[in-house]
């Protein structure tokens, strides 16, 4: 049984799970579909072609599946798939996705989405991702897991964040972060590896062939791409083979200051 304010607007045709609550004055549109244990706090707007996992928080004044904001759109059915035990802090703005970038914007599990954010349309986030208040991150933005955003960044469009990375607050991103990496700045620029990170999620002999291979990469002063086609092929460790796969295959290039 679902627990449904009544004042509360449901379209008809939403699809609402039981054990779902929804607060006063929230908005739900006819293709929503919002699955169980989810919670809605009051004036939450859903719309679009929109799925909410399981067991989310979401706070008052959110703003999830409307159209995106880009001018190529032209009103094709595109959808915003948010999967399970995220939490969605107040005013935060998340859009769908347009045929330019694969018709999905969508949000892994257990992320929190903290106040005043941004996401844009086509952006991919995965599991376990901290995104601080007051962010924006343009559309086509892919971000890995476990990656920490601090508070009032901003992230240019096609940009791709590696796993277990952290950005500083305040930071301008506008190329391609690897994994296990620090950044911060305006523009942004690597300072290092996320080392109190690695060491929630890795064991120390793999923080430490990450290290040399950082080392490897960013201070010999070799081409970034020749070092990191060598050390695919000299090393058997898989994180070691990640970092260097995300620095062949990047696009938007990686901000390092060359010493």
């Amino acid at each position: 049984m679902s627990n449904i304010h009544k004042t509360a607007i449901i379209e008809d045709g939403a699809k609402i799970a039981s054990g779902v609550t929804i607060g006063a004055y929230c908005t739900i549109g006819s293709k929503v579909t919002i699955n169980e244990g989810t919670t809605l706090s009051s004036h939450v707007v859903i719309d679009g072609l929109t799925t909410i996992g399981k067991n989310n928080k979401i706070f008052p004044f959110a703003v999830l599946g409307t159209v995106p904001q880009d001018l190529k759109y032209d009103g094709e059915e595109t959808k915003l798939i948010i999967g399970d035990n995220n939490t969605i802090r107040e005013h935060t703005l998340i859009n769908t996705g347009t045929s330019g970038g694969g018709y999905i914007t969508s949000i892994g599990n257990n992320c929190l989405i903290m106040g005043h954010v941004h996401i844009g349309h086509d952006c991919i986030l995965q599991n376990n991702i901290v995104v601080a208040n007051s962010c924006a991150i343009a559309g086509h933005v892919e971000i890995a897991n476990n990656v920490v955003i601090g508070g009032l960044s901003a992230i240019h469009q096609f940009s791709k964040i590696g796993e277990n990375s952290m950005i500083g607050g305040g930071s301008i991103l506008v190329q391609d972060i690897p994994p296990y990496c620090i950044c911060e700045g305006n523009r942004a620029n690597l300072r290092g590896l996320n080392i109190n990170g690695l060491r929630r999620h890795f064991a120390r002999e793999d923080i430490n062939e990450i290290k040399k291979a950082y080392k490897e990469i960013f201070d010999s002063g070799l081409p970034i791409v020749d070092v990191s086609n060598t050390i695919i092929n000299n090393t058997k460790n898989k994180f070691v083979k990640e970092l260097a796969n995300f620095i062949i295959n990047t696009k938007r290039g990686i901000p390092f200051i060359r010493k």
